[in-house]
């Protein structure tokens, strides 16, 4: 069957693709699947898994020896968030900040959206920025962003993190309601088949750093729609304020 590849340049242009029925299936991330699920006619069927754990974490972080060494450090200094629908450079970390009586925009001295995780690790890295959002496989420090990104070892010991999420449901699989049940099916099992194949799980890990799929279901990403209304983010304003 031939299929026609389709890359947004953010998140919300994949919702409206899915919207418009112009996708059939689609990669979200786990806050922009709770918005496609709120705007468009999508059913989640798969989500991603690394080393045996289908969730992964929001890391707030640092420069090594800035003298913030929590939260609470952080009012009045300058913050990157990454792309304003990001799950774990936005959404749970506003959900972090107002749990402990942080509101960025009155708190923070200056906000910057790097619109991506390598460019918020950088932005810490070089200074650019006192603390920042990005993710974390691993609630350990053992698998993250910045030891991804910054590829010397001595850049990565620059970087500290002062706190991790709760865990967070992974990045998904999702098919549009309008696609033939049967191909649906086939897609699904066909995923599943490389995550337990020894090829395809090298192929998963080579093209998206995961380690394979399993199922999923839309209740999966109740604590996502929690982390939107307690950091105060509208579904539909989140939506809106991406839009040209």
């Amino acid at each position: 069957m031939e299929v026609q590849p389709f890359v947004a340049t953010d998140y919300t242009g994949v919702i409206e693709a899915l919207r418009g029925n112009k996708l059939d299936i689609a990669f979200l991330t786990p806050a922009s699947y709770v918005l496609a699920k709120n705007e468009a006619n999508v059913t989640v069927v798969l989500k991603s898994e690394r080393k045996g754990s289908p969730f992964y974490y929001a890391a707030i972080i640092t420069r090594a020896g800035s003298g913030i060494e929590k939260l609470a450090d952080l009012r009045g200094k300058t913050f990157a968030f990454g792309d304003p629908l990001s799950t774990s450079a936005n959404v749970f970390p506003r959900k972090m900040l107002h749990e402990v009586g942080i509101d960025p925009g009155r708190d923070f001295k200056q906000i910057l959206y790097s619109g991506g995780h390598d460019a918020t690790v950088l932005a810490v890295l070089n200074g650019k920025v006192d603390a920042g959002a990005t993710y974390a496989n691993s609630p350990d420090g053992n698998d993250t962003a910045w030891m991804r990104y910054l590829k010397n070892p001595e850049d990565v010991k620059k970087i500290q993190a002062i706190a991790f999420s709760e865990p967070i449901p992974a990045d998904n699989l999702v098919v549009n309601a309008n696609l033939d049940e049967s191909i649906a099916k086939k897609v699904q099992t066909i995923f599943l088949d490389l995550s337990r194949d020894p090829k395809g799980k090298t192929m998963l890990r080579d093209l998206y750093q995961i380690d394979g799929f399993v199922p999923a279901g839309d209740k999966d990403y109740d604590s996502v729609r929690q982390a939107f209304a307690i950091a105060g983010i509208e579904l539909k304003e989140a939506l809106k304020k991406k839009q040209p």
